[in-house]
């Protein structure tokens, strides 16, 4: 009932659409259920009398039926025209707000599920409930209507045939039942296999370059074999259990008019029957069967139905981990200072401290760089300030504000992050940088390139700023891709950077123009920075070297070359040309 009540929700804002569209299938069925009344009055009332008194009323008579099925006619556009839009616009709304709660969860929401699996639920589970929102309450408001009135006329025709077709009817019910629970598990084990051919789709797409530059497309076919294999076999699993379940019912039907002629039959030879009200049942018996029929076809679209609105109930009832306090206020940075005060932090359901009692200040305007062993801790420094985890204990603060009671737009709007692993959207240049500041003026696009030294290269694109980037950046190099979120955070302006190996990926003449426009951007600014060239951050005010979750030293750039320690070591390992970056 609470998944049922959550669904009805949706209905709320196109109640006029709704309510109409069950005024027009009330109309529907009872034109359906009144023509065989029509037919029973005409044969005993009116071709009973002379030639010319039937001539007479023919005219009435197909005016009437004429009118009546426009009617019907004019019922029946509308529940499908304006019930499927009503079905549409649920099926967008759900989606919104499905799309809404996928942007509002946490990262480690995403550390545990794929996207593949996520775009399922957006997209075929999302068509499914919409099937459902429009058919579901139609069809059983039609199927209730003409099996209640077909049936209050049959026991106005016979009582006992009628109760003993009844009989007949709680059976189909009770094996409806049955087969119910287990199309149920079937559709549900349906959508979770469809999803995991949906992730194995995206995963593999998305590291196509990866795939062919091993040549394991073999690989990828048999891993996506399994996957479509164990689909197909749960759909299988489903078809057998819908099969019964038609078979049967479909069985049961001919069992209804196995007893309707030998019963009627009986009540015939017993003289407590008439063959005209045989013949008058039987119309009615197929106005109450075909409701019986409609509802058993309908059972595959909801049950497909009901399990993608569970899973979507599931998503939307994930807590949402990191979201603003109530009566959080606005983040104001107005120096820029930043401490962690006593910061442990570990993964939800992991017993073990990434971080252990960090403690550090960062003083505004300064430098604060990370070095350390890969896994040491320091991205998950950067990744607590701006509030992608939430720390364990402790507290973060900026200019004395805990980062947990400001909101989190103002916070985020505060921080620039250019990170190692670069992510362009599909589009144009423009509109990535713009990304920084989506309202900025080409003008503020073009300054903030030059400040990345990436302008000159834009312009030898062919359609410059408006060029098309590929998904993912595809058609930009690797360093291209970086200096272009590079120019996203000059555009953004913020007062607090974090640079996660923001030059890693640049070639050594690259490095040095945007070292240089990095350092023109820290100036004034509070930073960040993760690197595992030594060499840029040696004029950083502070350097802690990370392990373990612990700061094991810290200092400038000469006092931790003085102190003799891991940092020395692997400084001297780079300055004979060691590459150490597979250890920071």
């Amino acid at each position: 009932m609470p998944v049922i009540k959550k669904f009805i929700q949706y209905y709320k804002p196109y109640k006029k659409l709704f309510l109409f569209d069950l005024v027009c299938a009330t109309m529907v069925s009872l034109i359906d259920i009144a023509f065989p009344q029509i037919l029973n009055l005409l044969t005993k009332v009116v071709y009973v009398k002379e030639a010319s008194a039937i001539f007479a009323s023919l005219a009435y008579i197909a005016a009437g039926l004429l009118g009546m099925y426009l009617i019907k006619l004019g019922c029946e556009y509308y529940i499908t025209t304006w019930g499927h839009i009503m079905g549409s616009r649920m099926e967008a709304d759900m989606r919104r707000d499905l799309f809404r709660k996928m942007q509002r969860l946490p990262f480690s929401y995403y550390d545990r599920n794929n996207t593949g699996e996520m775009m399922s639920k957006m997209i075929a589970d999302l068509f499914d409930i919409s099937e459902l929102a429009h058919h579901g309450p139609e069809n059983l408001f039609l199927s209730v209507l003409k099996l209640v009135g077909s049936f209050v006329l049959l026991l106005l025709i016979h009582v006992p045939l009628t109760l003993i077709l009844f009989a007949v009817v709680i059976l189909m019910g009770i094996f409806s039942l049955l087969q119910h629970k287990k199309m149920k598990r079937a559709f549900k084990n349906n959508q979770q296999k469809i999803g995991n051919v949906n992730a194995d789709v995206q995963d593999s797409l998305a590291g196509i370059r990866v795939v062919q530059s091993f040549a394991n497309e073999a690989v990828e076919e048999a891993k996506f074999q399994r996957s479509n294999e164990a689909f197909l076999h749960s759909k299988n699993t489903a078809y057998r259990v819908m099969g019964k379940f038609h078979a049967g019912n479909g069985f049961l039907q001919g069992i209804l008019y196995v007893v309707i002629l030998v019963f009627g039959g009986i009540f015939i030879a017993t003289g407590s029957l008439k063959v005209t009200d045989l013949a008058l049942y039987a119309l009615y018996i197929n106005i109450f069967v075909a409701p019986i029929t409609l509802l058993i076809n309908f059972t595959e679209s909801f049950q497909k139905g009901y399990a993608g609105f569970c899973r979507f109930v599931e998503i939307m009832e994930t807590p949402v981990e990191i979201e603003d306090v109530p009566h959080a206020k606005p983040l104001v940075v107005s120096r820029g200072e930043i401490r962690y005060e006593g910061v442990d932090f570990s993964y939800q359901g992991k017993q073990n401290d990434v971080l252990n009692h960090i403690d550090l200040s960062i003083p505004a305007g300064e430098t604060l760089a990370l070095v350390g062993p890969s896994g040491g801790g320091k991205s998950t420094i950067c990744s607590l300030l701006p509030r992608f985890y939430d720390v364990t204990e402790g507290r973060i603060t900026i200019d004395g504000q805990d980062v947990r009671e400001v909101t989190l737009e103002s916070l985020r709007s505060s921080i620039g992050i250019v990170q190692q692993d670069v992510y362009l959207f599909c589009g144009t240049v423009r509109e990535n940088i713009a990304y920084g500041k989506p309202d900025a003026s080409l003008d503020e696009i073009i300054r903030a390139a030059k400040n990345a030294s990436i302008h000159d290269f834009i312009m030898t694109l062919p359609d410059g700023y408006d060029t098309y980037v590929g998904e993912r950046g595809a058609r930009l190099s690797g360093g291209q891709k970086q200096r272009i979120s590079i120019a996203r955070v000059f555009l953004k302006n913020p007062k607090i950077l974090i640079l996660d190996e923001a030059t890693s990926a640049l070639d050594n003449e690259s490095e040095r123009h945007i070292q240089a426009s990095l350092e023109r951007l820290s100036q004034g600014r509070t930073t960040i920075v993760i690197a595992h060239r030594l060499s840029t951050i040696r004029h950083a005010d502070e350097i802690l070297v990370i392990e373990k979750g612990q700061v094991q030293e810290r200092g400038s750039h000469d006092e931790l070359l003085t102190l003799g320690g891991t940092y020395a070591r692997y400084y001297e390992m780079q300055f004979a040309g060691l590459d150490i970056s597979s250890v920071l």
